[in-house]
């Protein structure tokens, strides 16, 4: 989620590492309520959190959405899920299941979008796809992409 986030839109990944959140103040009646933003700056600032929220919640499961769903910050859901992701990781690991480097990159693989299967492809036929890293195999999709951004220019140019 890191990557994709710092990838399509950098800003997001910085709501989840600064807490880009509107500022709370107390109301009236004495309970906390959010101020509407005034500024240019506070209106970027929240669409940047309500952004960065929800396309967190899309990465996540309907069946574990509720576990989430209360969670009013991007920071914080960011917190929840690492947490809860190395929860289950450690159970796992208590039971003697150990997640391989290759199936973690199959997984990758897998949940790439329609228009990437023949690289996909052309990935899980490497020979050191049990070796490679989650950041190299990343790196690996970044070239074609740019190599795929450039033909496609080139293309369309004659």
């Amino acid at each position: 989620m890191k990557k994709y986030l710092t990838h399509t839109d950098f800003a997001l990944w910085e709501v989840i590492v600064n807490g880009d959140a509107p500022a709370i103040a107390s109301a009236s009646a004495g309970t906390e309520g959010l101020i509407p933003p005034k500024t240019a700056k506070q209106k970027l600032a929240r669409k940047n959190e309500l952004k960065t929220k929800s396309t967190l919640l899309l990465a996540i499961p309907d069946e574990h959405l509720l576990k989430f769903h209360g969670i009013n910050f991007a920071k914080t859901l960011w917190e929840a899920i690492k947490a809860r992701f190395q929860k289950l990781i450690s159970q796992l690991e208590i039971y003697g299941e150990v997640i391989s480097q290759e199936d973690e990159n199959l997984k990758l693989l897998r949940s790439l979008p329609l228009a990437w299967n023949n690289i996909a492809l052309i990935m899980r036929n490497k020979s050191d796809l049990d070796t490679l890293s989650m950041d190299d195999l990343y790196n690996n999709l970044k070239v074609y992409e740019s190599e795929n951004k450039v033909q496609s220019s080139s293309s369309s140019n004659s």
